[in-house]
C-alpha cells in the first residue's frame, strides 16, 4: 500500500535524468558565494579581497547570536572581489568571488571526527554540524543544527524525505542509488544526535529502484524502514509527509516535532556523513540540470557558488537560441529563456545566469517562455483549486480578496496556512496567478506587522527576536513577484 495525503495533483513528472549517473562538473574558473545561503541572517565575510583561501576554509559567519550557518570556500584560489548582490527575495547581500587556482588545496581545518559516536554527546554533534554549515538541502535551507537542537527530547521518529515530488528533479534519486550507504550512515548519525530509535525513508512509488536499494541496505537494520508513498505533488511537503505516514494533521504554526517527527532530506543526511567521515563542510552538492532548453540534461556534482552559466554550458548549452522581439513573422511567438533555481513549481526565477548556485539548489531548470502570451487571469469558479489544495484552503477566495486589497478577508480565509506549493495555479484553467497574489498579500501582512511592532516599541529597532520556525521562515525567503512564472505558470 502506498501512503498518501488528501488533495494535491499528479503532475507530468518529466524525470528525464532518472537514469543519468552523477557526473562531477568541470572545475569552474570562478565561484560566486552569496552570504545568504540559509534561513536567517546573512553571513558577514571574514575574508578580504586578495586573500588566498583553501577548500573548506570558512569565508563567512552569521552575526553573533543570529540564526545562520557558516559559509566555506568550495574551491582554492584568490578572493577577487566582495560586492553586494540583489537576490530574488529582494534582499541585497554580500557575495564573495573566488578565482579558482585549480590546485584544490584542502584547508588544514578539514579533519575527520575520530571519536566514537558513542562517546560523542548530542551537543558536540550539533556543534560539528553547525560549523560545517549544513542546511536543509531539499530547498528549505533551514540550518540543520537548529533543527536537531529543537527536536532533541521531543520526537520519536526521524523521517528521511526522498519524495522529490518536483518535476524534472532527480538529484536525490541518483544520490540514494549511488551513495545509499553514505545516506544511511548519515541517518545513523542523526538518530544518535536527536536520540531516536526509529527512522523511515519516505520514497514515492515512481522510484522502485530506490525503494529496492534502500530496503536492501536497511534489511539488517530493524530501526530503519522504507515507506512507499503515492506519487503526487506536493508529497514532499513536511505536513503532507507527516499526514501520509502518521495520519496526523499538523496545524499551521506547529513544527513536525509537535507531531513527534523530525524530517531531513537525503542530501542533508549525506552531508552529515561527509563532515563526520572526512571533516569536509558543505562545499558541494548534487543537482539536476534540465528543461527543454538544455541540450544534454544531467545530474551533476557541483561546487557551491558555481555560476548557472557554467552548469548550463557543461550540459551542452542552450538547445535552440530564443527568438528576438524584432522577428518579422508575427505569427511566431516571441520566446525568452527562463532560468529557475529549483523545480518548476516552487523554484525561484533568477535575474542572471552569472549568479552562483546555493546549498539549497536541487535543480537548475532552463525553459522557454512565451513573452507574447498573456494569461487570461479569469476565475471561472470551477473549484479545482479548492479540490486540490493540500492545506484544504479556498485559494479562489484568497486570490479574490487580494485583488480587492482586502487583507482582513484574506486572514479570515487563513492565508498564513498556505505553503505556496503552486498546486492551485497549476490546476487553474483561468490561469489566475493565485500563488503570486497570495505571496504578495503575505508580504504586505509581514510589513504591516513590522510597522505595528515598531510602533509598540516606540520606533526603536527590535532586538532578540525569536528565531523563525522552518515552516514560516522558509516562506519569508521565497521571492514575491520576481518568480511569477516560476510558480504554477512554469509548471504548466
Amino acid at each position: 500500500m502506498a501512503y498518501t495525503f488528501l488533495g494535491g495533483v499528479r503532475l507530468n513528472e518529466n524525470k528525464h535524468t532518472a537514469t543519468c549517473p552523477i557526473t562531477p562538473i568541470a572545475p569552474p574558473n570562478m565561484v560566486a558565494l552569496s552570504m545568504q545561503q540559509h534561513i536567517g541572517a546573512p553571513c558577514v565575510p571574514v575574508v578580504q579581497v586578495g586573500d588566498r583561501v583553501d577548500v573548506g576554509q570558512c569565508i563567512g559567519m552569521p552575526p553573533s547570536g543570529a540564526l545562520g550557518c557558516p559559509i566555506h570556500a568550495s574551491v582554492s584560489g584568490t578572493v577577487t572581489k566582495i560586492e553586494n548582490q540583489l537576490i530574488p527575495s529582494g534582499q541585497v547581500v554580500p557575495c564573495v568571488y573566488i578565482e579558482n587556482d585549480l590546485e584544490n588545496r584542502i584547508s588544514p581545518t578539514v579533519v575527520p571526527h575520530t571519536t566514537s559516536l558513542l562517546e560523542t554527546s548530542s551537543d558536540e554533534m550539533i556543534e560539528i554540524v553547525r560549523q560545517a554549515g549544513i542546511v536543509g538541502m531539499g530547498g528549505a535551507s533551514f540550518p540543520t543544527y537548529e533543527k536537531i537542537r529543537s527536536a532533541v527530547g521531543r520526537v520519536d521518529t526521524l523521517i528521511i524525505n526522498v519524495a522529490e515530488c518536483e518535476p524534472y528533479l532527480t538529484a536525490d534519486h541518483r544520490l540514494c542509488l549511488e551513495r545509499g550507504e553514505d545516506v544511511v550512515n548519515g541517518v545513523k548519525i542523526l538518530m544518535r544526535a536527536v536520540d531516536v530509535d526509529c527512522s523511515v525513508f519516505a520514497v514515492e512509488d515512481n522510484k522502485p529502484d530506490v525503494i529496492a536499494h534502500l530496503e536492501q541496505l536497511c534489511d539488517s537494520l530493524p530501526y530503519i524502514s522504507v515507506a512507499t508513498l503515492k506519487t503526487k505533488y506536493p508529497q514532499g511537503d513536511e505536513r503532507q509527509l507527516i499526514y501520509a505516514l502518521k495520519k496526523v494533521e499538523l496545524p499551521m504554526g506547529k513544527l513536525p516535532a509537535d507531531a513527534g517527527c523530525v524530517i531531513f532530506n537525503a542530501g542533508t543526511c549525506a552531508a552529515v556523513f561527509d563532515v563526520f567521515a572526512t571533516g569536509m563542510p558543505l562545499v558541494r552538492r548534487v543537482l539536476t540540470c534540465d528543461g527543454e532548453a538544455v541540450e544534454h540534461p544531467k545530474n551533476l556534482l557541483v561546487p557551491i557558488g558555481t555560476p548557472y552559466r557554467d552548469i548550463i554550458a557543461f550540459c551542452g548549452g542552450i538547445r535552440i537560441p530564443p527568438q528576438s522581439d524584432t522577428q518579422k513573422d508575427d505569427k511566431t511567438p516571441s520566446l525568452a529563456l527562463e532560468l529557475i533555481d529549483g523545480g518548476p513549481m516552487m523554484g525561484t526565477a533568477q535575474y542572471s545566469d552569472a549568479y552562483g548556485i546555493k546549498k539549497s539548489t536541487g535543480g537548475v531548470l532552463v525553459r522557454y517562455h512565451n513573452k507574447k502570451s498573456a494569461p487570461a487571469n479569469i476565475c471561472i469558479r470551477c473549484g479545482k483549486c479548492v479540490a486540490h489544495c493540500p492545506m484544504h484552503l479556498m485559494p479562489n477566495e484568497l486570490a479574490a480578496s487580494v485583488k480587492n486589497n482586502d487583507l482582513e478577508t484574506a486572514k479570515h480565509f487563513d492565508i498564513s496556512s498556505c505553503v505556496e506549493c503552486g498546486t492551485c495555479s497549476y490546476v487553474c484553467p483561468g490561469q489566475v496567478p493565485i500563488v503570486t497574489l497570495i505571496k504578495k498579500a503575505k508580504e504586505q501582512l509581514r510589513q504591516q506587522k513590522t510597522r505595528n511592532d515598531k510602533k509598540e516599541n516606540h520606533g526603536q529597532p527590535l532586538h532578540a527576536q525569536t528565531p523563525p520556525t522552518e515552516g514560516t521562515a522558509e516562506k519569508e525567503e521565497k521571492q514575491s513577484d520576481a518568480n511569477t512564472t516560476a510558480q504554477g505558470g512554469a509548471a504548466k
